[in-house]
């Protein structure tokens, strides 16, 4: 028998009551019972996002949000500034680069987080940046942007907004939309949300609202103003994941019941547990300001990284998720976001030593378990 456990960055797992009702006979969207659910969720959402504005649900992975986020809201030959520190950084560069946008990139090391003088500096020398576009957490190298202190400059602009995509962020850290200044954030259902993929969130602010008055870019499915207008009304203008809402009220009911303050605390232990446990291993982290959805690495020098991820998802049962580009096969990324409390990350961290051992690598075995037990034993059963 293998038994297994998915510990990468999303797909994450899915809880089993939210796998229950998800199970349950499909009913048609264009119903009174689809509408109660789809309303209870909409407001259940806002309050994750910390917003008054509607958060949008679209049928369509992440990514579907991030493209929503720049053709409802700008213009070709647009000035955008991304900020380029990891494989998703990338991606809203070549989303805005697709339709036409001059791009600047601020380019960081992968690992380092940006800092916020850096995007006032950019910004006081080129005010006609039309947006600011980051990732909350940057899962490709695990990384934590300064996101409030950022929303604060850019709140002071009135001809630029503030695009966030909070895909490992939002359901993790604690993400304050409207307070801190956030114009967009987007999100998807397979990271905090514990749903499987399929499901995207996207929330604007007045600011951003605005901005779609002037935006030319031809849209049709993804044109957030008519789905506004049908989201009012609790149903979607097109067919919806109708299954997927269904296992996002009882989802957000878990939260709820959970307390959001408690779901980023054990999200923050977790982090902090496995960060202590691969440090007591003798590895190196590679966020300079890790973030709370997932820890990485760096691998021994020479090492495998490809062969082992495959060896302990094919023969171990654990799956983890390796580095991208140039990370590839140096470093390994350890999830503890969504659907994961304090015995999943001993799995995670003892799975890790006995793999590392089995390869051949000089380790003291326990020596992570333990470093991860002295955190966590305060946290369980509280």
């Amino acid at each position: 028998m293998l038994k297994k456990f998915l510990m990468a960055p999303g797909p994450t797992p899915v809880p089993e009551k939210v796998l229950l009702e998800m199970a349950k006979p499909i009913i048609h969207h264009r119903t009174d019972e689809f509408s109660k659910t789809f309303a209870e969720a909409a407001e259940g959402l806002k309050k994750v996002f910390n917003t008054k504005k509607e958060v949008l649900m679209l049928a369509g992975s992440g990514t579907a949000a991030m493209e929503a986020a720049i053709v409802n809201t700008l213009n070709p030959g647009d000035k955008v500034l991304v900020i380029n520190a990891g494989k998703f950084g990338q991606r809203w560069r070549d989303i805005s680069k697709v339709y036409g946008m001059e791009v600047v990139t601020l380019d960081m090391d992968w690992g380092l987080s940006v800092k916020p003088e850096q995007v006032e500096s950019y910004l006081t020398a080129n005010p006609d940046t039309r947006a600011v576009m980051i990732q909350g957490s940057e899962t490709s190298t695990t990384a934590y942007h300064p996101i409030k202190e950022i929303g604060q400059i850019i709140k002071t602009k009135a001809d630029t907004i503030f695009i966030v995509d909070g895909i490992t962020s939002i359901g993790v850290h604690e993400t304050l939309m409207d307070e801190w200044g956030i114009d967009i954030a987007v999100t998807g259902s397979q990271k905090a949300f514990m749903l499987p993929p399929g499901l995207a969130f996207i929330a604007l602010s007045d600011k951003a609202w605005s901005f779609c008055e002037k935006a030319k870019i031809p849209r049709y499915y993804l044109d957030l103003r008519r789905e506004l207008k049908s989201q009012l009304q609790a149903t979607t203008a097109y067919t919806p994941t109708v299954t997927l809402i269904n296992g996002l009220k009882v989802v957000l009911d878990m939260m709820f019941e959970e307390g959001l303050e408690n779901v980023y605390k054990r999200h923050q232990v977790n982090g902090d547990a496995t960060r202590a446990a691969v440090q007591a291993l003798g590895f190196k982290l590679l966020a300079e300001c890790p973030s709370n959805a997932a820890t990485g690495f760096y691998l021994p020098e020479g090492f495998e990284g490809g062969k082992f991820e495959k060896f302990m998802r094919e023969r171990v049962g654990i799956t983890y998720a390796g580095g991208q580009d140039h990370l590839k096969g140096k470093i390994l990324r350890i999830s503890h976001l969504g659907y994961h409390d304090a015995f999943d990350t001993i799995t995670a961290v003892s799975g890790i030593e006995m793999g590392l051992a089995k390869f051949g690598v000089d380790i003291k075995l326990g020596a992570g378990v333990t470093a991860a037990q002295e955190i966590l034993k305060n946290y369980i059963g509280e």
